[in-house]
């Protein structure tokens, strides 16, 4: 790899922010040959439930089922993979999700109420969905970090049924990906994918239960599917690719640098992996050990394809200019590896997770640091979060009403409805006014 692998760019420069907006385009799923693709198996799997999943299944992921039977994992299928997998993984796994059920264990909100001077009560009720369906990539591409960060946070809310749906393409199936499920206390579990898992969960079938929310990364099927049946149950998000920005003063190893984003690039070609710097020579040394680095990698054409074609060394004036670039990205993954990056904190604005120092690799966010790795990308952590508890719990406002709050608001509301022309508002209200 050679310096010109991965473009450099100047905030200084005229035309910056023309090349900046030129770097962060990224169109989602809106190929019309897809959609016209998922609209048709979500009708299909709408009408003849779990016969057209069977058909699809046994089409894309070329298998052989017969009946719903043939796609149903029992408990014992996903404790006997937690028996079978390497001592060593079954621990790495216990200590991930314990320490992301710990993190999550602080998300929980509780039900709070206050009481007026007359009487009146109001405030709100926290109670958790029922069924939540979580989507997780199988055959070559298996995450059980996937599973944990998805279905932890749902358990520590209290849904009373997480279902994962995994695909098993050629009838393959990853026992870390049913260890992790066995862990994380998942429910039920299904060996189907595609916009026809995401139909089965949004609709129903006479074999699986229709869920509330859906969530968990997918292929650009499953996420024109996830969009369409968006509305009818609630989604996380239409995630983009992976993406990561880091921001340093140039006295971190370049290697270590150089690796992080290479982290980013390994996901896929459309990975964005970016570096800022008002060093320009460390600038250099990065580049440097990018191409150093890049050789040993199993997924190098992969990494080099996503740094050539949308990762970037961006020279700024100054940390502080860097943190307003960053804000602008709205980066997925954030890094400050800086001196003291806790005073720079207050100042970030926008990003979905925020790694703090020079030791805090991104990659220890998406494995077993705790907080969730189901980030906003895209741009879209100027008005998003990560998944968390939150995302599996429902706010009920409460409101009673003392006679005499009755006779204070119902004027009130009385005078609003009449004003807006709602006769039948106002006379409802009135009715409960008994001073004069």
């Amino acid at each position: 790899m050679t310096k010109e692998s991965i473009r450099r760019l100047n905030a200084a420069d005229q035309d910056f922010d023309s090349q900046l907006d030129a770097l962060l385009a990224w169109e989602s799923v809106a190929d019309t040959v897809v959609e016209d693709t998922v609209a048709e198996i979500l009708q299909q799997v709408r009408e003849r439930g779990d016969e057209a999943v069977v058909e699809y299944t046994n089409r894309f992921d070329r298998r052989q089922l017969q009946s719903a039977e043939d796609f149903t994992l029992s408990a014992t299928a996903l404790t006997s993979a937690l028996e079978r997998i390497p001592e060593a993984e079954r621990k790495a796994l216990e200590v991930a999700a314990a320490r992301v059920r710990d993190y999550h264990q602080h998300q929980l909100q509780e039900s709070w109420q206050y009481r007026e001077s007359d009487g009146t009560v109001l405030g709100q009720q926290i109670t958790p969905m029922e069924r939540v369906g979580i989507y997780v990539p199988g055959g070559k591409a298996s995450y059980p970090s996937s599973v944990l960060m998805n279905a932890i946070p749902a358990k520590v809310a209290g849904v009373d049924c997480v279902t994962m749906v995994v695909p098993a393409p050629d009838g393959q199936l990853n026992d870390l990906v049913l260890a992790a499920a066995a862990i994380a206390g998942v429910d039920q579990v299904y060996t189907i994918g595609g916009a026809q898992a995401v139909a089965a969960l949004a609709w129903g079938t006479k074999s699986i239960a229709r869920v509330d929310k859906i969530v968990g990364p997918g292929n650009v099927f499953v996420a024109a599917a996830k969009r369409a049946v968006f509305g009818r149950v609630a989604i996380d998000m239409i995630a983009g690719p992976s993406e990561i920005l880091v921001i340093c003063d140039g006295k971190t190893d370049p290697d270590w640098i150089a690796m992080d984003l290479l982290s980013q690039a390994e996901h896929d070609q459309q990975a964005q992996s970016i570096l800022l710097s008002s060093d320009a020579a460390f600038l250099d040394a990065v580049s440097a050990s990018l191409g150093k680095l890049l050789d040993d990698l199993p997924r190098r054409d992969i990494a080099a394809q996503s740094l050539a074609d949308r990762g970037a060394l961006i020279q700024v004036k100054s940390i502080e200019e860097a943190i307003t670039v960053s804000n602008r990205i709205a980066p997925e993954h954030l890094e400050v590896s800086v001196d003291q990056p806790e005073n720079y904190l207050p100042k970030i604005r926008h990003a979905g997770a925020i790694f703090l120092g020079r030791h805090t690799a991104e990659a220890l966010g998406d494995y077993c640091a705790g907080p969730n790795h189901v980030l906003p990308t895209s741009g879209t952590a100027r008005f998003s979060s990560p998944l968390g508890v939150y995302d599996f719990q429902k706010r009920s406002s409460i409101i009673y009403c003392s006679p005499e709050g009755a006779d204070r608001l119902g004027r009130v509301a009385t005078t609003l409805a009449r004003g807006e022309g709602l006769d039948a508002h106002a006379r409802s209200a009135e009715y409960r006014v008994t001073g004069d």
